[in-house]
């Protein structure tokens, strides 16, 4: 334990010596235009848009259980229009953002959080934000749209009309519909939604599939469906679900995984042995189609936008 800690210190004072020396004045401002930053998203399904999105991202610093270097407006300033979130119960019974536990890490309420996403999505009224969140203790989803009223986002949230199970790519509206209908926050919960209930609180797995997480292999050299499991026997289901292509690296330190921020950089590269291109092209070769999400560590490290407007066709 004693040389974990000392590990663990060296590593996190190494990372900060690197967070200094290399200003963050270079993450530039997305221009506000069209839809999500783009004319020709307008007329684009959600469903046929991928997304570079944040991989925990409420988690901002520079130890090793922090996966972003840059706070939640800043990311939305950028142009990452997905957001992904561990929750748990904190000691006090409060839903929070908690990584793993909220004793290693606890970035506050989730109600707080959504106040920012709400705040900035007043002050930015033709984007789209997708919010992502795990359900760590499988809490009851009532637990999840307390916060979601408390925070006031509510009138913001998209919710899908018809039978989850029936729901195809094509389903889905355009952004430009959901700029018009000021639909403009999709919320979806990995675990324990109840859409007859909580309607706009999407059950993440009915609408999307995902690839392994948790990677330790710097190449990504697969693309198998892993999130739900047994789906990729059903072919046809798999074929009108969205999928998030999940691009984050670790590292072993004394056994314990943790997130490569000394990679980063490579792994967020567009092109290359590693790359989100090359992953993408993979997942792309197996299933026809881009992934609506590309979930990265340290985004504001690597070419993410440049690799964004490339599986968009830009």
């Amino acid at each position: 334990m004693t040389l974990l800690v000392i590990y663990l210190f060296v590593h996190s004072l190494l990372d900060i010596v690197d967070q200094l020396t290399r200003a963050t004045t270079h993450i530039k401002t997305q221009p506000q235009i069209g839809c999500n930053g783009r004319e020709i998203f307008c007329n684009r399904k959600y469903s046929n848009i991928t997304h570079i999105a944040t991989h925990d991202a409420p988690f901002v610093g520079v130890l090793p259980m922090e996966n972003q270097n840059v706070d939640i407006p800043t990311q939305l300033d950028a142009g990452i229009r997905f957001l992904q979130a561990q929750t748990h119960r904190n000691a006090f019974g409060k839903l929070s953002l908690c990584h793993t536990s909220c004793v290693m890490k606890d970035a506050g309420l989730l109600k707080d959080y959504l106040k920012v996403i709400k705040s900035w999505l007043d002050k930015h009224p033709h984007e789209v934000v997708t919010i992502l969140l795990t359900n760590g203790d499988h809490l009851h989803a009532s637990e999840f749209d307390k916060a979601f009223h408390t925070s006031g986002i509510t009138p913001y949230l998209y919710t899908p009309h018809g039978d989850p199970s029936k729901w195809t790519l094509d389903s889905w509206p355009t952004l430009g519909e959901l700029i018009a209908n000021n639909n403009r926050v999709i919320a979806f919960l990995d675990y324990g939604a109840d859409q007859s209930k909580i309607p706009y609180l999407l059950n993440e797995f009915s609408y999307f599939w995902e690839t392994p997480f948790d990677t330790l292999d710097p190449s990504f050299s697969q693309c198998k469906i892993d999130r739900p499991a047994g789906l990729a026997k059903f072919p046809k289901t798999v074929a009108q679900r969205m999928y998030i292509m999940n691009h984050f690296l670790d590292t072993k330190v004394l056994g314990m995984e943790v997130p490569d921020r000394r990679d980063a950089k490579r792994t967020n590269a567009w092109k290359g042995k590693g790359s989100i291109g090359e992953q993408a092209e993979r997942c792309m070769g197996m299933y026809g189609r881009a992934p609506v999400a590309v979930l990265v560590d340290y985004f504001d490290r690597g070419e993410v936008f440049k690799a964004q407007d490339r599986l968009n066709g830009i």
